[in-house]
């Protein structure tokens, strides 16, 4: 079974029973941003620290940037948002995920929100 967690700067992590981790943006972010027009993934195999770029992401609002949530190595990256962005604002949660990736330090996963600490969280941003 996955279990999701989230960061303050509004991804998602699901965490698979086989060590892999799916990032993405909430409906939250999403909707803050916009429709996408642009994103440019990493690529697979690239190790990445905690906070390194790991993604770029542009709508027609503002233009930002996914960063690692913790440190790992990119499996997999999400094809189909080169060609349909829009799939991000269609299904934040599901199709529109950004890449994939086998974290270094489980234990690093601890510091990161629940669904219910990240609800509180944007409640809280007014």
């Amino acid at each position: 079974m996955s279990k999701t967690k989230y960061t303050q700067e509004h991804e998602w992590l699901r965490i698979e029973e086989d060590g892999l981790v799916t990032v993405g943006i909430t409906d939250y972010a999403q909707d803050h941003l916009g429709d996408l027009v642009f994103v440019q993934l990493p690529e697979a195999g690239k190790e990445l620290a905690k906070g390194d770029e790991a993604a770029v992401i542009e709508s027609v609002k503002a233009a930002g940037e996914i960063n690692m949530p913790v440190a790992g190595v990119v499996t997999e990256v999400n094809g189909t948002l080169a060609d349909e962005p829009g799939k991000v604002n269609e299904d934040p949660m599901g199709a529109g995920w950004f890449f994939k990736f086998k974290v270094s330090q489980a234990s690093d996963l601890d510091g990161l929100m629940d669904e219910a600490g990240y609800k509180a969280f944007v409640e809280s941003q007014g």
